[in-house]
């Protein structure tokens, strides 16, 4: 896209971390943006932000597990503002105590794909033939290095469907010439409150009596905490992601030093051998 002045962003998980600073990017680009996250003071705190500097900017709560209020979502934005030009995927959960090791909890799984992977999905079916329609557009899936690198848990495996969702789509709008610019925002280590993803844990995806993380899982959690805090920081990551929009880039990358890591796998791919034993941030 060329120009964003004067057009419309949608941020789903807008409330805090990297879906604000999103927002506020998009407004000092001259966007109208909508705000969407199931934190409602939160919500109101970002949007106050932002109208606070003269953008226009509104809030719509929105659980992205739930279709119709994605729907509802779309349909407040158009009415807001008449079109909708580049919409972030961006709503995520990184799930609780026990959510991967030796414990597969159903309900733990549920909750993280459903806002991870089927929030993205229903972004798709919301709001693609409204992009398609109008012939120009954008759209930006927060997958994560997660989605890249091996791990066993719901986060991980929701984040890889989501790298793969999101090529696959890209192909598409390709090929069939609909002038919506696709990309996988990556990230590694971003300062964002996703490990304190508890807080919006729905009564049904309680994780159980008795069931606690163990000692390895819980130094795991303390180690993502620890790179979290010293991470990137939203801004940053923000400015890349405008600028993939602004030339139409695939790949929004926040860490080379782990990208470049990668090659022992795809190696191991190429030739048939056994992947390389680690994890992220090896």
């Amino acid at each position: 896209m060329e120009n964003l002045a004067g057009k419309t962003a949608v941020v789903t998980g807008a409330g805090s971390g990297m879906g604000r600073a999103f927002a506020e990017r998009f407004a000092r680009a001259g966007m109208n943006v909508v705000l969407a996250d199931v934190e409602e003071p939160k919500l109101d705190e970002a949007v106050a932000a932002i109208t606070a500097t003269g953008a226009q900017a509104i809030g719509v709560p929105t659980d992205v597990t739930d279709g119709d209020a994605v729907d509802r979502l779309r349909d407040a934005a158009i009415d807001a503002f008449g079109r909708v030009h580049v919409l972030c995927n961006n709503a995520g959960v990184a799930g609780g105590p026990a959510s991967g090791g030796e414990w597969v909890l159903e309900n733990e799984w549920r909750w993280v794909l459903e806002v991870n992977l089927w929030g993205v999905i229903h972004g798709h079916r919301a709001f693609l033939p409204h992009l398609v329609e109008g012939g120009e557009g954008h759209i930006v899936n927060t997958a994560s290095m997660a989605g890249l690198f091996p791990g066993h848990s719901a986060y991980s495996a929701s984040k890889w469907a989501v790298v793969g969702i999101t090529q696959g789509l890209f192909n598409s709008m390709r090929m069939r010439g609909t002038g919506v610019g696709v990309s996988c925002l990556c990230p590694g280590w971003v300062n964002t409150e996703i490990d304190r993803s508890e807080r919006n844990r729905p009564e049904w995806a309680a994780p159980g009596l008795g069931v606690e993380a163990s000692a390895e899982e819980a130094a795991i959690r303390a180690f993502v905490s620890e790179q979290l805090r010293s991470g990137m920081q939203p801004d940053a990551v923000a400015d890349l992601v405008h600028d993939a929009i602004m030339s139409g880039q695939f790949w929004i990358f926040t860490d080379d030093q782990m990208v470049q890591s990668l090659a022992g796998d795809y190696e191991a791919l190429l030739s048939g051998t056994n992947p390389p034993e680690r994890m992220l941030g090896d």
